[in-house]
């Protein structure tokens, strides 16, 4: 068995983080689900990094954890909302495969944590453009990742997923009949060496270009016709909402939500 670390140990069992690859690969065998990927030599098979992943779907996570499974068995610790930290079945799980915890007010210990991570040779799942995206094209990016990457002295690695978000996502309500048989497609693009001092702005539209170019690579190349298809972008033909109607949508989620939480404390008070 390939080692997880840089250090060159051999890696620790885990036997939560095991149950959940094996019940992820059970669940895209069941669907037949047919991945194919492009740079797969690029994940690292020892050290630290930051693999920053589009988000077009919720199991993209499970996805590229599967695909690093197959490739040296490494884990990917993710960054998650400390919400579902919270839920007592889930949050277990999270805990047990040694994720992150983010809260979204105040991300500084996450952001400690994570450097410490990267230090002792884990390999970091992150989602900079942050929640799902449902317009299906690569929007704007935080910078979180580059700065992670250049404090502890790691590359970044851009992975684009391209046809889970068929299997579960936002807005869509999911069939089995649907995610069938479904195509994944993976990008990965070469390890990108962040400097200690890098640009943390200049080098994040960097990774943004990056990553659209991936995607743009595996929509040309995808082998299932998209054109009126609600899984496919406006500007491809698809049904999907365009970047700026996805994103008044995702502000108006969120005005409704805050709303709801001070609703929420004001009737707890």
């Amino acid at each position: 068995m390939k080692t997880s670390s840089g250090s060159g140990d051999r890696h620790q069992a885990e036997p939560i983080y095991a149950t959940a690859i094996a019940t992820g690969r059970s669940i895209f065998g069941l669907l037949r689900v047919k991945p194919g990927t492009t740079g797969l030599e690029c994940l690292p098979d020892t050290g630290g990094a930051v693999l920053a992943i589009t988000h077009f779907g919720y199991l993209d996570f499970a996805l590229v954890e599967w695909l690093m499974w197959q490739k040296n068995r490494r884990h990917i610790r993710f960054l998650a909302k400390k919400g579902a930290f919270r839920h007592p079945v889930i949050g277990r799980l999270l805990r047990g495969m040694r994720h992150i915890s983010v809260d979204m007010t105040d991300g500084a210990l996450a952001y400690s944590q994570a450097v410490a991570a990267l230090r002792q040779g884990e390999v970091l799942g992150v989602f900079p453009e942050g929640g799902v995206n449902a317009s299906f094209t690569v929007r704007a990016l935080k910078t979180g990742a580059v700065r992670m990457a250049a404090e502890a002295g790691v590359p970044i690695i851009p992975v684009a997923v391209w046809g889970g978000h068929r299997l579960l996502t936002k807005n869509h309500k999911p069939s089995l009949r649907d995610a069938y048989r479904v195509p994944v497609r993976f990008a990965i693009g070469r390890p990108i060496p962040v400097p200690r001092q890098a640009d943390a702005a200049a080098l994040t539209l960097a990774l943004h270009a990056s990553l659209q170019g991936l995607v743009d690579e595996l929509q040309a190349t995808y082998p299932a016709q998209g054109r009126g298809q609600w899984w496919q972008p406006a500007h491809l033909g698809g049904t999907a909402p365009t970047p700026e109607q996805a994103a008044i949508a995702e502000a108006e989620r969120k005005r409704r939500k805050a709303t709801e939480a001070a609703a929420t404390a004001t009737t707890r008070e």
